[in-house]
């Protein structure tokens, strides 16, 4: 599978009467893009605006962030199975617009009130010690703000955003479609070096197969009791991988810009040919509910990574609790097989980094790359403005604990409260200071 990637970097965004893009600037039509989401009944109103870096301005209602792209060739669209017919991904070419994300932002309450399955949303600061934190402060902010029909169903109610979201992202980045890119890159890892050793990714995946959606999906279907599962890199640039825009919008669950942008991935490509051959993505379903179900999707991840001949797998998870034993006895089925592991994954040390930093442990998991903490305290100044659904925010973590102003400052639990928030992937370049 070969894919070429043209890019249209974005410096200015603005609101005006068309779609345009020259020299960097991107115009967009608010009317039009409005009138579009509205077309779903289940949306019952929406609005636009832009939020730039160093703004005082904090986003509220957050559901997930998403660059925008489009297929410019062949027959298949970007998110497939979601926007258009179920064809394959990951060839032919794609525009992207790097530099500016679309975040979708929503009032939703659902009726679910405590536990895994509630609605869950984040906020984004784009100055100060927020923007210091998200990976996201730092773009241009096309924000979405959807409010859904009363009553929707939680399934609807995800349906509804993400179509939005992404119709949004499409339409925004079709302005691109007949000009010439800045910059153009080819994805391919058909041509290997059979003197490198083979080295996979494994993408571990919290999914829960009880709640309505299971929190990721791959082209449009949600991840259930499925084993482990091969997929070629380039699907994911092209989304056919996504998550779940109601119970996903906290720090440490990947946004569709993050499966968009994976950086193991980016860095295995980049590494191709040259000190290793990439040899795909596997998806591993994790969270099974028994020690009997952790240890059969181990057994059987290890297998597969076997079957394509990898010598070595980058590892990496998301989500948390005890998800992240079945990640373990992962490593430890593969290095069993003599496929050498290296773990990429964030920190659970508790406030003040005393605590246990990992859930679960393994002899064989002896090649671990931290990525940071998600459990620090952060406070976070008044903002001169706020944007989205919500003026008041719940920020606290326990059920039934009382909303804040959006307005005024506010100190968080945990950097999960911030889309962005926890570096779940390596993309960050944090260092560690010795007190």
């Amino acid at each position: 599978m070969r894919l070429e990637v043209a890019e249209f970097p974005v410096t200015q965004i603005y609101l005006g009467d068309r779609f345009s893009y020259r020299a960097g600037t991107l115009e967009v039509d608010p009317k039009e893009l409005i009138s579009l989401v509205r077309q779903d009944q289940r949306i019952k109103d929406a609005e636009l605006a832009v939020a730039l870096p160093g703004e005082k301005v904090r986003i509220t209602g957050i559901r997930d962030i998403v660059e925008p792209r489009v297929k410019v060739q062949g027959n298949a669209e970007v998110f497939p199975g979601i926007l258009g017919p179920l064809l394959p991904v990951g060839t032919a070419r794609t525009h992207r617009l790097p530099g500016m994300a679309v975040v979708a932002t929503a009032e939703y309450e659902g009726i679910i009130r405590a536990g895994t399955g509630v609605q869950r949303s984040a906020i984004l600061d784009m100055w100060g010690p927020g923007a210091e934190t998200s990976r996201f402060s730092s773009r241009l902010n096309l924000v979405l703000v959807l409010r859904l029909a009363p009553g929707l169903a939680e399934l609807d109610a995800h349906t509804a955003i993400q179509r939005a979201e992404y119709e949004v992202a499409r339409t925004i980045a079709r302005t691109t479609e007949d000009l010439d890119p800045v910059e153009m890159k080819t994805y391919d890892i058909a041509v290997k070096n059979p003197a490198l050793p083979r080295v996979l990714l494994i993408q571990c995946c919290l999914t829960e197969s009880h709640q309505v959606h299971s929190g990721i999906s791959y082209y449009g279907l949600p991840v259930r009791e499925s084993l482990a599962t091969f997929v070629h890199p380039n699907e994911l640039m092209d989304g056919a991988v996504a998550g779940d825009m109601v119970r996903s919008g906290r720090g440490y669950y990947p946004t569709s810009w993050d499966w968009q942008n994976h950086p193991l991935s980016f860095g295995l490509y980049n590494a191709h040919g040259k000190e290793l051959n990439y040899a795909g993505v596997i998806l591993e379903r994790i969270r099974f509910e028994t020690f009997h179900g952790k240890e059969v999707i181990a057994l059987n991840t290890a297998q597969l990574a076997q079957a394509l001949q990898a010598d070595a797998i980058l590892i990496t998870w998301l989500g948390g609790g005890n998800a992240f034993v079945d990640v373990m006895l992962t490593i430890q089925a593969c290095e069993r097989r003599g496929i050498r592991s290296v773990l990429v994954t964030y920190e659970l040390g508790g406030k003040e980094g005393a605590d246990l930093p990992l859930l679960y442990y393994v002899p064989e998991a002896d090649a671990v790359i931290s990525t940071g903490t998600r459990d620090r305290t952060l406070n976070l100044p008044a903002a001169e403005k706020v944007v989205g659904p919500y003026d008041e925010i719940t920020v606290l973590s326990y059920p039934g604990s009382p909303p804040v102003s959006a307005h005024g400052a506010i100190t968080i639990d945990a950097r999960d409260n911030i889309i962005g928030g926890v570096d779940i992937w390596g993309g960050e370049g944090w260092t560690c200071k010795a007190h």
